[in-house]
Formats: structure tokens, C-alpha cells, sequence
């Protein structure tokens, strides 16, 4: 099922009086004349509100009052609070879809700033045409980008999306974890996230770049790992939190003004600001890595990403410029 902020209004409506109410009862009778809504209509909301997992406390004779919010990626609890210009002014939400990925490039020509959601993905999409196990748990979503770069700067996209992810795992989770090129998220050395872009270009300029972030939030890693540890580019999963008690929409809002804010960076031409913070987070650079890619395999020490994104290889005979593969230490 799909929700969205405009479908639910009513639903909306009733939850955040609940939740400005949160340590009283409300009657039906009270929410009715408030909010402007039938009787009728204000209990088939908390019902459906109870169905989106949020508790409700019910006593006769005294009404309902809000006890926990929901654990789901809910368009109107990220939109709560929300410190954003573009990003997130539209956000959808599936309770399971093909690929978030999917349904953003369909709107990746009319909108800006979208953001898509699902709380499962039964065909997610990965780096290189690969599938992304996308269990409940996780957060798996795409965002619609009109970023005003150049086309140059295009592969430096999802080094920026990283950065920003890291640093909103920082502060909402006081977790630090690590970069890996091109474009993993890691923790204990273990993957727990994964970017990827797909981007419309004409005339040599950005039309549409859809932004694809998983994130292995609150997942069993190894249901995960049956199912990728004979891939190539297998090491390891990870998960972010377990047992949290900190919501993920929280980490959602947090990334979205990050990302808003750093992609202003690479739009203002700083470019070298978000290579430095990547680099600082690193987990590649100064190791002896091997690399494998699409032209074969190269070995040698990372010294630094360069002005694109690409990684830079100290080898015997040289420096090595690459630009995509697999790395391994």
C-alpha cells in the first residue's frame, strides 16, 4: 500500500492532536469538534492508526490517548520537524515494492526533492545491476535530485551521499562508522549501507539524478548474508542498531538535511570540502588494496580520491586512476 502526506490527511490531522495531547485522554466527542470530523470518521483513524503500529490507549468513558509512535518510516513522521528547503516536500511510502529505485525514476522527470520509501523491496536494486536484499527492518529509499552541477561532478554525487549518511549516523546514533570506496557504509568492518545513482543526461547536462540509499538498519544480518556470502564483492554484514529505541525517521530527517546541505557544498563548487570529509572517514586510503573492475584487476596502495571520485592507486610503476570496481583489503 501506498501512503502519502496529502492521501492521509484526516489520519494526519487526528495523530498530531493525539501526539500535542500525548499525556492526556481525548474523547471522541473532543477530537470531533476540534478537528471538524465525524465521530465516525475519527474512530476509523485511530483504528488505521493502530494498524500503522502505533499504540493507543483506550478507556471508556475517557478516550484515547497516543502511549508510543510507529516504528515505520511514516511520510508525516518525517516530515515532523523536517529542516529542509526541497528535499522531502514529497515523500511516498510503501509498505512493499519492486525498487524504490524503480518508482523515482518515474517521477524523476516532474519532481525535485521527492523522496520514496518502502518498508520492504521485493527487486532492490544494487551497484552494477545487482540485487539488494531489502528486508523489514531496513530503510530502503530514493531520492529525485535536479542538482545544479556540472555533469563533471556527477561522480562525486554518491561520495557526498555518504558523507552525509556517515554524519547523520553520528548525531542521531553516536555511531561512527566508515567509508568505503566508491560508495559502502561500514561498521566493525562490516557493510550496513549502500548508494547507488541512476541519472538522466542531455546535451551534456544533468536533467534527473535518482539517488538510491539501503541502509541495514535494524535487520538480522545473517538472513542477509545466506543469500549474498557466495557473491564476489561479499564482506561481511552488518546492522545498524538492534533492540534501538530510537526511531528511523529520526535518522532519515537527519540524513536529508545532511545531504541538502552538502550537496549546496559540491553546487557552490567546494568539492574539495566533501573530498576532505570522505577521506577523513575513509577506511580505504592508505591500505594496499586490490580492486576489481570491469578492465581487469589492479592492485597497489590507495593514496586519495581524486577531484571526480575516482580512486587514486600507488603501484611499482606509477599511479593508477580508478574509477569503478570492487575493492578488497
Amino acid at each position: 500500500m501506498l501512503y502519502t502526506l496529502d492521501e492521509n490527511a484526516g489520519l494526519v490531522k487526528v495523530l498530531q492532536f493525539l501526539k500535542a495531547h500525548k499525556l492526556e485522554y481525548l474523547s471522541g466527542e473532543d477530537l470531533s469538534e476540534v478537528l471538524r470530523i465525524s465521530r465516525v470518521a475519527i474512530w476509523k483513524h485511530i483504528k488505521k492508526i493502530q494498524s500503522l503500529g502505533y499504540k493507543i490507549e483506550s478507556k471508556q468513558n475517557l478516550g484515547y490517548r497516543l502511549v508510543e509512535t510507529t516504528d515505520k518510516i511514516l511520510p508525516w513522521e518525517i516530515a515532523e520537524s523536517l529542516k529542509t528547503k526541497t528535499l522531502g516536500r514529497k515523500i511516498y511510502y510503501f509498505d512493499s515494492v519492486d525498487s524504490t529505485q524503480n518508482f523515482a525514476m518515474r517521477l524523476a522527470k516532474t519532481d525535485s526533492g521527492s523522496v520514496v520509501i518502502a518498508e520492504s523491496q521485493t527487486s532492490g536494486k544494487g551497484r552494477l545491476g545487482r540485487k539488494w536484499i531489502s528486508p523489514k527492518g531496513g530503510i530502503w529509499m530514493s531520492i529525485v535530485l535536479h542538482p545544479d552541477i556540472d555533469v563533471s561532478k556527477i561522480t562525486l554525487v554518491p561520495i557526498a551521499a555518504a558523507v552525509a549518511l556517515a554524519n547523520a549516523i553520528e548525531k542521531t546514533l553516536a555511531l561512527k562508522t566508515e567509508l568505503k570506496w566508491p560508495n559502502d557504509i561500514t561498521l566493525n568492518g562490516k557493510k550496513i549501507a549502500g548508494i547507488i545513482i541512476d541519472a538522466s543526461i542531455e546535451s551534456s547536462k544533468i536533467d534527473n539524478i535518482v539517488l538510491g540509499i539501503g541502509i541495514n538498519y535494524n535487520v538480522n544480518p545473517a538472513e542477509i548474508e545466506k543469500k549474498i556470502r557466495t557473491k564476489a564483492n561479499y564482506y561481511g554484514v552488518g546492522t545498524l542498531v538492534k533492540n534501538y529505541k530510537q526511531k528511523p525517521a529520526k535518522l532519515v530527517r537527519s540524513f536529508l538535511e545532511e545531504l541538502e546541505r552538502i550537496l549546496r557544498l559540491l553546487a557552490d563548487g567546494k568539492s574539495q570540502l566533501i573530498i576532505t570529509q570522505w577521506t577523513k572517514r575513509s577506511s580505504t586510503i592508505g591500505k594496499n588494496v586490490t580492486v576489481s573492475g570491469t578492465t581487469g584487476i589492479a592492485t597497489g596502495r590507495a593514496v586519495r580520491i581524486d577531484d571526480d571520485g575516482s580512486l587514486v592507486l600507488k603501484q611499482r610503476t606509477g599511479y593508477a586512476r580508478i574509477s569503478a570496481g570492487d575493492i578488497s583489503y
